[in-house]
């Protein structure tokens, strides 16, 4: 519900829409949490990126103790084999 009133806030969209694209962010963090998932997002500079993402077994690689924030979504990317994040309104599909 946080995520879908910062995308609210955001992008003055309808609130169903954003309640909608919210769960659809939750259920990609709850299939990262079990498995490889593959999406793509729009990235700041507007290209489209294609990431296979992750956040099963990956606790032996957390550096600091960076705080959680409902405006962005971070993963670990297996392609590059390093941490990414993108905005909570930038996610277009998942795969």
């Amino acid at each position: 519900m946080l995520r879908a009133w910062e995308m609210y806030r955001t992008t003055g969209k309808a609130f169903a829409v954003c309640l909608s694209r919210s769960w659809v962010i939750f259920r990609l963090i709850q299939r990262m949490r079990s498995s490889v998932v593959q999406f793509s997002y729009e990235k700041i500079n507007g290209a489209l990126r294609k990431a296979k993402g992750t956040l099963r077994g990956v606790s032996s690689i957390i550096k600091g103790t960076g705080t959680e924030t409902p405006k962005t979504v971070k993963y670990y990317d297996i392609e590059a084999a390093n941490w990414r994040s993108f905005k909570i309104e930038n996610l277009i599909t998942i795969y």
